[in-house]
């Protein structure tokens, strides 16, 4: 997955107190579109915890028939999507007029915004379709916003390759002085891929108001000596003397590091919508309704 956006030149991050485990979360299978199998990490009772995030999917499987069926049109209101394919193809469409590609190491990032209809549809019919799914809220003020969507190609995620030989994939926010693709003013979501080749350390500073967690999703790391396996979250403790984790591996790993500053905003979630009020929430399903998240888009 390494493109022509990697560099070698970086600045180190200082972590001096590097926080610790909080807990690790299993995830919960589930399936979700027209029967897509997956492993729902970031669950609704995590949200205030983990604020802004409000969801983290896993979706993996060498079996056509545990996603061929895709997800169909539907809606959303008052958050993004971000979509990480690892592996595979996926059609994205919405009522807005987007359409693009997801592809092997690509990312789609769709704000929602006052709400649309999209559909993510598989351009494959056998081999391996694996990837994630973080649902980011956004703040009340912007809940309403204007819809939005970028197709990143994995070409055009920068990326560092550290000494130590960890290769960082920045999808958002910022690592060893390397802007991501993506920046959020008000959350400052960070998005790293972090690929461990062989045993290696890995330090990241972190803002201490940031709620922040790992999804380990090969091999397995240790963070201040607890070790965290595959397909396990650990969600990491918010000490306030606490600047930064530190991640260790003894071999191969791919974990994903996500952080974020939290809004501190009620959350009021029906399905798709997440809004601030249950009257709010009565308004989103009612436009929905309506028609004015625009036409259905499948098969457009």
């Amino acid at each position: 997955m390494t493109t022509a956006n990697t560099t070698k030149n970086f600045n180190a991050e200082t972590v001096l107190h590097p926080r610790k485990v909080e807990r690790v979360v299993p995830g919960v299978a589930t399936s979700d579109g027209a029967g897509v199998k997956l492993t729902r990490v970031l669950t609704p009772n995590l949200q205030k915890r983990l604020d802004p995030f409000l969801m983290l999917d896993h979706f993996g499987t060498d079996n056509p028939g545990d996603y061929i069926g895709g997800f169909p049109d539907h809606p959303h209101r008052g958050f993004e999507t971000v979509t990480y394919m690892i592996e595979g193809r996926m059609r994205h469409r919405d009522s807005a007029g987007n359409e693009g590609l997801l592809q092997n190491g690509g990312v789609q990032w769709m704000t929602a915004g006052r709400g649309l209809v999209h559909s993510e549809l598989p351009e494959q019919e056998e081999g391996r379709m694996e990837g994630f799914q973080l649902w980011l809220n956004l703040p009340a003020r912007d809940k309403m916003t204007t819809p939005g969507y970028r197709d990143i190609q994995s070409e055009a995620i920068p990326e560092v390759r550290l000494p130590s030989g960890v290769l960082v994939r920045v999808i958002a926010g910022g690592s060893h002085g390397v802007a991501g693709a993506m920046q959020r003013d008000t959350t400052e979501p960070l998005y790293l891929d972090l690929h461990f080749e062989s045993a290696a350390e890995f330090s990241q500073s972190l803002a201490r108001d940031m709620n922040a967690f790992i999804y380990v999703y090969r091999g397995e790391v240790q963070v201040q000596g607890y070790t965290v396996p595959a397909h396990r979250m650990a969600v990491l403790g918010n000490d306030k003397q606490a600047d930064g984790v530190v991640l260790q591996s003894q071999g191969p790993a791919r974990v994903l590091l996500v952080a974020g500053k939290p809004l501190n905003e009620p959350i009021a979630q029906h399905g798709p919508f997440v809004m601030n009020t249950h009257e709010e929430l009565v308004q989103a399903v009612a436009d929905f309704q309506a028609g004015k998240f625009h036409q259905p888009v499948a098969g457009a």
